[in-house]
């Protein structure tokens, strides 16, 4: 069962801890969204932030991409692999994390986090 996360939190934390709490966070949702997805063989968390970081961020972008597509998929939404993406080539990735954990939420089955 996927986690409810308090959005905002998580955005406190990431900045009050420099980006540490962002890296973890970059972990459980690549988690939430494999489990969501029900999509064979995905790449766990592990392993997108260490190609995450072996790329310098240029994987990160595509991850943002792919997991869009993802949860497109599994709530019948459209095109925010795009957003993500846009999101964060211009910095602004805390924001597509943000989004994806919302859309997350609203399969824990408790959305006012």
């Amino acid at each position: 069962m996927v986690q409810n996360r308090n959005i905002a939190l998580c955005i406190v934390l990431s900045i009050i801890t420099c980006g540490i709490y962002g890296l973890y966070w970059l972990v459980v949702l690549n988690d939430d969204v494999n489990l969501v997805s029900k999509e064979p063989n995905p790449t766990s968390g592990g392993m997108v932030l260490l190609l995450t970081i072996v790329t310098c961020g240029i994987y990160g972008w595509y991850w943002l991409y792919k997991q869009g597509e993802k949860l497109d998929r599994a709530d019948g939404g459209s095109n925010s692999g795009i957003l993500y993406l846009v999101l964060g080539f211009v910095g602004l990735a805390i924001v597509s994390y943000a989004l994806m954990q919302d859309r997350l939420n609203k399969f824990s089955g408790n959305p006012q986090a």
